[in-house]
């Protein structure tokens, strides 16, 4: 089964063009979908959830037509928004049994054996009596996606669905996404790039409301092989170096700015060449390049 986009448009009633002519196909596995905060992916989730009409454009679930046929969507469709409610003074368990009821799942025993099954799943079978309230952060998400696999969906969506949470919860959230992700289209929507890199075999860039890239993660690290610049440059001397280039990334490292710069040949100036990750490939599109070339009386430094 496959997921088609095909010349997405949705502009709000303030002006801001949330969705410019966007296509995506895609496949069964997980998908990364990154993007900065506002850039119109949970635009994008929103519209494929059915849960907002868009302007103009097409989306087609199998046999399905995404924007015709929401019922249809609606059951086989599972989705976890960036932000959800849960009822703080709810079991999880008990909680779970009621929204299988409103998936359809109305066979008392059968609802008994899916619920098990899910709390069991997402690791929160022992804390099935515990009130949602009291629950962790990551333990939230994973309730969120105990409901998402509710009569065993064909599109899962999760929006931004790491963010927040420790490394140890980040860690058993990716590897359940990663498991469900063998069988179903799960779209990943974030703006952390590592979520990206370890769980998805195709992705896509998005910023102001435009796909930017559409590729797989090592398609996109090729594309960048031997472009990728560095140099710890004196903090001083750091905002002339913004003028001169376009700096993809920059962080500090032992209190000393590192700059990446993309571009084809040595730009000189002592930049040295370095692998280039994911990381430099969602900076790269998102921040655009110029030439990467010094103006000659930019200051020298060894």
């Amino acid at each position: 089964m496959q997921l088609i986009i095909q010349n997405l448009n949705k502009t709000y009633s303030n002006g801001v063009q949330a969705l410019k002519d966007v296509s995506l196909t895609i496949n069964q596995g997980m998908f990364g979908l990154l993007g900065p905060n506002g850039a119109g992916k949970s635009s994008l989730m929103r519209t494929i959830a059915t849960l907002q009409e868009p302007d103009s454009g097409q989306i087609q679930l199998g046999d399905t037509d995404v924007l015709k046929q929401k019922d249809e969507v609606r059951r086989v469709l599972g989705y976890l928004p960036q932000e959800f409610g849960v009822y703080p003074k709810v079991d999880a368990e008990t909680l779970l049994n009621h929204l299988a009821v409103l998936k359809g799942i109305t066979q008392s025993s059968e609802r008994k054996e899916v619920v098990k099954a899910l709390l069991q799943k997402t690791n929160l079978y022992d804390a099935r009596k515990k009130n949602l309230g009291g629950y962790s952060g990551g333990m939230k998400q994973r309730f969120g996606i105990a409901q998402a696999l509710l009569a065993n969906p064909k599109l899962i969506i999760v929006d931004e669905p790491t963010a927040g949470l420790d490394p140890a919860e980040r860690n058993r959230f990716l590897n359940l996404l990663s498991e469900i992700g063998e069988n179903t289209i799960v779209i990943l929507s974030t703006h952390i790039v590592d979520d990206v890199k370890e769980l998805c075999s195709d992705m896509a860039i998005i910023n102001k409301g435009e796909v930017l890239y559409k590729g797989s993660p090592q398609q996109a690290l090729a594309n960048i092989d031997g472009k990728i610049w560095e140099k710890r440059v004196p903090k001083a001397e750091l905002e002339d170096y913004r003028t001169q280039y376009t700096i993809i990334s920059e962080k500090l490292v032992g209190g000393t700015p590192v700059i990446h710069i993309m571009a084809d040949t040595n730009p000189g100036n002592d930049f040295a060449a370095v692998q280039g990750d994911l990381e430099d490939v969602y900076f790269s599109h998102i921040f655009g390049q110029k030439p990467a070339v010094p103006v000659s009386t930019f200051p020298q430094t060894n």
